[in-house]
């Protein structure tokens, strides 16, 4: 009996032996964590400054009539476009049209009178210097021909002019535009310069305004002076490409109550993107950092001990990397000391690692 324990012993010891092996072995063995890394850049970084503006329109024209008359016909559809000559209000005419005919009758009898006191003149010229006509007769003649010739020319101004008031019976857009609502509508007496007809809105261009801090004011007129400032606009909650503007307008001074001040730039609006009064959110260059090591903002992490980023070494190894964080500007961040530009840091993964981790590198596909 003894016997057979002790060998019973003897065979237990080498199977511990292996057991304790393999369990050595699956404890040395490093597991690969995924990750996803991008290369730290060195380069030149423009900062931005991002607030948010209100589209308006590049122009608007409150229409109103330049005579007094019914309005006899709105030529627009209400919220359509409308093309810059196209007539969009029609006066009723009948008055005007009266008042020109009159005055081209005056003109015509005028005319008539001047013709016939320059046939008399000519007449009476030869017979003059015979003494067949008496000198007081022919002054007459004379002074006639120079009335007549006044009342021509004042009734060919008269006549000019109920030409004009006639063609402001019809109102042209002075621009391509979008029309509103009707302010008024057909049966309804107008006065000249008074009522109010339509408002129209040029949106082809389109301004996009915004404020931004007067601290800021240096930087954009730094980013002025080396040409075009870019400016992107997005509607908040929309997927759609941001639109691409530029700045063309600084007000001319700073808004003591805010202390802010007030730029505009300009979109091309050819999508028909933006309407007027519309929020969007705006982005725009400012200062220009030059030659600065740079990494996405997601690389960065925080700790007690400061701020870090995991560098993948070539060996599939990380290494936890204290850093110096500087400005930000979109997606990047600048990183002031700790890198040198070269390094490839972790972008995705990190809450699974520690310094020294073994890694993997995986694609946005996986």
């Amino acid at each position: 009996m003894l016997g057979a324990v002790v060998i019973a012993a003897v065979i237990a010891v080498p199977l511990f032996r292996g057991n304790e092996r393999a369990s050595a072995k699956v404890a040395v063995a490093p597991s690969s964590v995924p990750v996803k890394v991008a290369s730290a850049h060195r380069g030149d970084l423009d900062l931005t400054l991002k607030v948010i503006g209100r589209a308006e329109a590049y122009s608007t024209v409150n229409v109103q009539a330049r005579v007094n008359g019914q309005l006899q016909a709105l030529l627009f559809t209400p919220g359509g476009q409308v093309k810059a000559g196209q007539t969009i209000v029609r006066i009723d005419p009948s008055l005007l049209q009266a008042q020109l005919d009159q005055a081209q009758g005056n003109l015509a009898k005028d005319q008539a009178q001047l013709d016939n006191a320059q046939t008399m003149l000519k007449r009476y010229q030869p017979l003059l210097g015979k003494g067949y006509v008496a000198q007081s007769d022919y002054d007459t003649y004379k002074a006639n021909q120079g009335v007549y010739s006044a009342s021509v020319k004042a009734d060919q101004a008269a006549v000019e002019l109920a030409r004009t008031q006639l063609g402001y019976a019809q109102i042209q857009a002075p621009f391509d535009s979008v029309a509103g609502a009707p302010l008024v509508y057909p049966g309804a007496q107008v006065t000249a310069n008074d009522t109010s007809i339509v408002v129209l809105n040029q949106i082809r261009p389109i301004r996009i305004t915004f404020a931004i801090p007067e601290t800021g004011l240096a930087g954009i007129k730094e980013s002025m002076a080396r040409g075009a400032v870019p400016v992107t606009a997005s509607i908040p909650g929309a997927k759609a490409t941001p639109m691409q503007a530029e700045l063309e307008f600084i007000n001319n001074a700073v808004d003591a109550t805010t202390s802010t001040i007030q730029l505009k730039a300009r979109y091309a609006n050819d999508d028909a993107r933006l309407t007027p009064g519309q929020f969007v959110e705006v982005l725009l260059p400012t200062t220009r950092l030059t030659n600065v090591v740079t990494v996405p903002v997601v690389a960065l992490q925080n700790s007690p001990l400061g701020s870090f980023v995991f560098v993948a070494n070539a060996d599939g190894t990380v290494q936890q990397r204290m850093v110096t964080a500087g400005p930000s500007s979109g997606s990047q961040v600048v990183i002031e000391k700790g890198l040198t530009g070269s390094e490839h840091v972790v972008t995705d993964g990190q809450l699974l690692l520690v310094d020294g981790a073994h890694v993997h590198v995986v694609s946005d596909n996986g």
